[in-house]
């Protein structure tokens, strides 16, 4: 089908028909699941969507279950009209654009928990935040039926929890994740970004600055407390950082560790302002 054809839909059941006839034809689906004020990195991942499936579907929703605070929720961006035209112009097939009332109508009450993977790194900090994800990720599949559903690795914990879902519950999705898109000075693309003041943004870029110092140090040094204190030292060395998390753990388990022996994940989450930014690199 293609961009000329986009069809923009708001229901589950409509979602729904409309896969099951490109399935019926014998296509294959994929969803790239979004929450909107589309960048490169969502076109990355529209991109290798295509690799994957006949037809795309972009969802496009700002999950109020997975904001755990209020301010944030109201302050994400929100440019709807813009969205639609990005993916008229890349060959995307469906935007599934439902509103809040129709993903969560007067009486829902059922959720998806999330086990031990959403224990650790952002999951103390943002209490329910990945409950909301895996139950909003599960009606999006219920909606699309996809084949393939594709991620981006900014979101690591996100991803790693998503393929956790997809295999205890039997999803049959394939579950496809994309490296990190950056711009040119190192920053990884999200749609945070644009609530960056011009000095916060040039600023932010201590955020893949001590991720890279982490990994070249890494090549000569296993133990984590003196990786983790070379990156604290580049944060907390710009003024309008303000650290909140800088883990090393395993890229399977999420669990911390003390030494790398092998692969290794290491993951950051630095406030500028009221903005959040995460960001992650794959050691060794």
């Amino acid at each position: 089908m293609g961009g000329a054809g986009l069809q923009v839909i708001d229901r589950p059941a409509a979602l729904v028909e409309w896969s099951d006839a490109q399935r019926t034809a014998g296509k294959q689906v994929a969803l790239v699941p979004t929450m909107g004020a589309l960048h490169a990195g969502h076109l990355a991942l529209i991109t290798e969507a295509r690799k994957h499936a006949d037809v795309v579907i972009v969802s496009i929703f700002v999950n109020p279950l997975q904001f755990n605070r209020r301010d944030d929720f109201e302050a994400y961006p929100r440019p709807i009209d813009d969205d639609i035209e990005i993916c008229r112009g890349s060959a995307v097939d469906a935007v599934y654009a439902p509103l809040a009332s129709t993903m969560y109508p007067v009486g829902f009450q059922t959720h998806v928990e999330p086990g031990a993977l959403a224990d650790v790194l952002d999951g103390p900090s943002r209490p329910g935040h990945f409950r909301g994800v895996t139950t909003v990720v599960a009606k999006l599949f219920g909606a699309a039926r996809p084949h393939v559903a594709v991620f981006g690795q900014k979101d690591f914990q996100q991803l790693a929890i998503i393929r956790r879902m997809v295999s205890d519950l039997n999803m049959s999705i394939e579950i496809v994740g994309v490296p990190t898109v950056r711009e040119p000075d190192g920053l990884a693309l999200s749609s945070r970004n644009r609530r960056l003041s011009v000095e916060q943004r040039a600023a932010a870029i201590c955020v893949p600055n001590a991720l890279a110092a982490i990994a070249e140090a890494a090549g000569t040094e296993p133990e984590v407390a003196k990786l983790q204190a070379i990156g604290q030292a580049i944060i907390e060395a710009e003024p309008l950082a303000r650290w909140e998390q800088l883990e090393i753990v395993d890229p399977d388990t999420l669990q911390s560790l003390s030494t790398i022996e092998g692969r290794a994940l290491a993951v950051t989450a630095v406030w500028f302002g009221e903005v959040r930014l995460i960001d992650n690199r794959l050691l060794g």
